[in-house]
């Protein structure tokens, strides 16, 4: 009993020497929590006010700099106003460039016509000439002036882009024909062509400027 008296005597002392400003410290879990509140407290943003000022602080989401609401709405009013002289810029620039197309197109139509004229002016010449030289002229000569202003007419025309259509005997075409008579086909391979021409149509450049008027050889009414 006294060696197990001796043994907790001897715990005791060291147990409180530990204790001791000499012996080992106290637990690092108090020291650590009151350390660790003290930081915190030093670092906490919220207990002191911000030296800077509010106006230059207006952030968006994650730090990024907010635009002031007005100078937002004088930018976009400015790029509104931009947009809207541009826009009226380029619709002048347009009715500009529609009237001056106009113009050059309608000049451009006016040199055409000249130039035709003036190649027909040999034509109207001999007319005049044929006009005044009637009387003493016979009748032999009056048809040769008449074949030589024909063929120089025809030649002009032709030069330019007109067409002759004059289709007897071809198949009759209701797109450049029109008929405006029926006979009866002598044979079946006659049937639905053109038998006979009453007037020549004509073509301009591709363009339909007067049908044929035919007469066709069909059954009446299936024309």
């Amino acid at each position: 009993m006294a060696d197990k008296r001796r043994f907790s005597g001897e715990f005791a002392d060291d147990v409180e020497r530990l204790q001791t400003p000499g012996g080992m410290s106290e637990p690092a879990s108090r020291a650590g929590r009151s350390a660790d509140g003290a930081d915190l407290a030093s670092t906490d943003m919220s207990q002191e006010p911000s030296s800077r000022d509010d106006a230059t602080q207006s952030t968006f989401g994650g730090g990024l700099p907010v635009e002031p609401s007005g100078e937002a709405i004088r930018r976009l009013e400015e790029q509104l106003d931009e947009a809207r002289d541009r826009h009226l810029r380029l619709a002048a620039e347009y009715d500009n460039y529609r009237k001056r197309a106009t113009r050059e197109r309608s000049e451009l139509n006016d040199r055409a016509q000249a130039a035709l004229v003036g190649r027909l002016l040999d034509a109207l010449d001999d007319m005049d000439r044929l006009s005044a030289d009637g009387g003493s002229a016979s009748a032999e000569q009056i048809r040769q002036a008449i074949e030589l202003v024909d063929k120089k007419l025809r030649k002009e025309l032709q030069s330019a882009g007109l067409e002759r259509i004059e289709p007897t005997g071809a198949p009759f075409d209701p797109s450049i024909h029109e008929a405006v008579s029926t006979v009866p086909a002598p044979s079946p391979e006659q049937d639905h062509k053109v038998s006979a021409t009453f007037q020549v149509g004509y073509r301009f450049k591709g363009a339909l400027v007067r049908p044929a008027r035919v007469q066709v050889y069909a059954e009446q009414g299936q024309a």
